[in-house]
């Protein structure tokens, strides 16, 4: 059995993050200006995905534009760096958003992305090209009221 493998994945790295263990001296303006231009080159490359058909693929990236979205809010509202985790609900709780029920749960659905994303052999039920394209018409007006508050 994997040492630790009894702890929360994003617990574990909450503690290492906030016990000061790999915190660093940064620049946080250009740790958001990094955040955000991933967030849109993620974005467009989500778009072209998509188009193309990969609907799976399309939406991990999608999940990752918004990550790096609200991690470059974190570092914004908390002059410190983002951590290392890919959870969107607890990103957007660091970054003390206010945040409407139904966009709270549109980055709990999107989390389901980032899984997906990564371990295709779960073999989750596939979305249909027009679910997709609906997830990204949502993701892109989150973004867009996400970038608002920059």
């Amino acid at each position: 059995m994997p040492r630790h493998s009894h702890i929360d994945t994003d617990y574990f790295l909450d503690l290492l993050w906030f016990s000061n263990k790999i915190k660093t001296m940064v620049n946080v303006d250009k740790q958001i200006e990094h955040w955000r231009s991933g967030a849109q080159e993620d974005w467009d490359v989500a778009e072209d995905l998509v188009a193309r058909g990969k609907l799976r693929h399309g939406l991990f990236f999608a999940h990752l534009s918004l990550e790096k979205t609200l991690k470059a809010l974190v570092c914004r509202v908390t002059n410190e760096l983002a951590p290392p985790i890919h959870n969107l609900v607890r990103l957007a709780e660091r970054a003390a958003l206010s945040l409407e029920p139904e966009q709270l749960d549109l980055l709990a659905e999107v989390n389901s992305f980032n899984i997906e994303g990564r371990y295709p052999e779960l073999h989750l039920p596939p979305l249909s090209a027009a679910e997709t394209t609906a997830y990204l018409h949502k993701i892109r007006r989150l973004l867009e009221c996400l970038n608002n508050l920059f």
